[in-house]
């Protein structure tokens, strides 16, 4: 199954910066992405941010393609309980997150490539921490098929 994400990362990544695939949320984490952008808040530059309605509509099989189409990690950037669509979202995405993770695994990729957190509307210093630490760790893991 393909998904309707954005496809490979442009150019490789710059060393030392990982190309990081980032699903976020129109009404909660994306104007908190949006606003780390506007507030010149520094991160990786390797980061593509792929809006959608709501959390829970992210499909693992979307994880899977987006690190074998060449992204190095998944960070979804979560609506936690602010979902305005589901009252039971993070349950929903913490279950796919775990499918997910199974997935990687079956295909010899680390369940360390995917990661979650809560994102919310003015959460741009947050934001960016969480996606410092995840460059961190994706670099720590090397290249897609090392580990």
């Amino acid at each position: 199954m393909t998904a309707p994400v954005a496809s490979a990362p442009d150019a490789p990544a710059k060393a030392g910066h990982p190309t990081i695939l980032v699903f976020s949320t129109n009404n909660i984490s994306d104007p908190g992405i949006d606003l780390a952008g506007s507030a010149h808040i520094h991160y990786n530059p390797g980061v593509r941010v792929m809006p959608l309605p709501c959390t829970s509509l992210i499909k693992p099989a979307w994880i899977l393609h987006a690190i074998e189409s060449g992204f190095d990690g998944v960070f979804i950037a979560s609506d936690g309980d602010e979902c305005a669509y589901l009252p039971d979202c993070a349950e929903r995405a913490s279950h796919n997150l775990g499918k997910a993770q199974a997935l990687l695994k079956e295909a010899g990729h680390s369940a360390q490539r995917v990661r979650m957190a809560a994102i919310c509307s003015v959460c741009a210093e947050p934001f960016a921490k969480h996606v410092a630490q995840f460059s961190q760790a994706l670099v720590d893991l090397g290249p897609v098929g090392s580990r």
